[in-house]
């Protein structure tokens, strides 16, 4: 049996959740960090070493003002409030995207990452302002202007997940059948599972039942 060294997830239906138990989006989203707390805790224990967290898309920004502000609120006063605490534990946060952002929000998350820089038991991969077409044509223009020999390996020395693991694992909520520009070159080869549940709605049993899927195929 393989041990898992990456689950990668694409947190859907926040928005749904809150619209249908809390009549408002915002809500769903608040909720959602809960279901984050409580995959970390698995992940800590399944010793997974990295796990990725789809939480703001390139294309997220067609959204309402109003629930993106609310979003980076959210980010903001978990950054504030959590960092010591995901330090104590031995995790290192880092952010995959484009920091782009406010000055106070870029602020937070550049010292979250330096930080927890040189923590081992966990790696959070955070995907913020993210869209995998974005960084594949990125990737090919410095690899052209490297003058490297363009292949796998050399492409993958210019991926914002240089030096991450490829998702063994990818696991999308909220019932809907697609990537989202989520990792398109990492997960070639990832075993995909695609939700009912509403993020909000995943559980610790759910996860650990999809993780006892994979092991066990190995």
């Amino acid at each position: 049996m393989n041990p898992l060294n990456h689950v990668a997830i694409i947190m859907d239906g926040n928005g749904r959740w809150g619209l249908k138990y809390k009549k408002q989006r915002n809500a769903g989203h608040k909720e959602g960090l809960n279901t984050i707390e409580k995959i970390i805790k698995v992940s800590i224990k399944q010793k997974i070493k990295h796990l990725t967290l789809y939480a703001f898309s390139t294309e997220n920004w067609k959204r309402p003002k109003s629930e993106i502000k609310y979003l980076f609120s959210l980010l903001e006063n978990f950054l504030l409030t959590k960092i010591e605490d995901l330090n104590k534990q031995n995790i290192k946060l880092k952010i995959i995207g484009l920091k782009n952002f406010s000055p106070k929000l870029n602020k937070l998350l550049r010292q979250s990452e330096q930080k927890t820089k040189n923590n081992t038991k966990l790696q959070i991969n955070l995907a913020l302002n993210y869209g995998s077409k974005f960084e594949l044509i990125n990737a090919f223009k410095k690899l052209k202007k490297s003058k490297k020999k363009i292949n796998e390996k050399n492409l993958n020395d210019y991926l914002q997940t240089k030096d991450i693991p490829d998702p063994e694992i990818l696991i999308r909520t909220g019932n809907t059948k697609r990537l989202s520009n989520f990792l398109l070159w990492q997960v070639a080869y990832s075993e995909i599972f695609f939700e009912k549940k509403l993020w909000p709605d995943f559980t610790r049993k759910d996860y650990n039942k999809i993780i006892k899927m994979v092991t066990f195929n190995e």
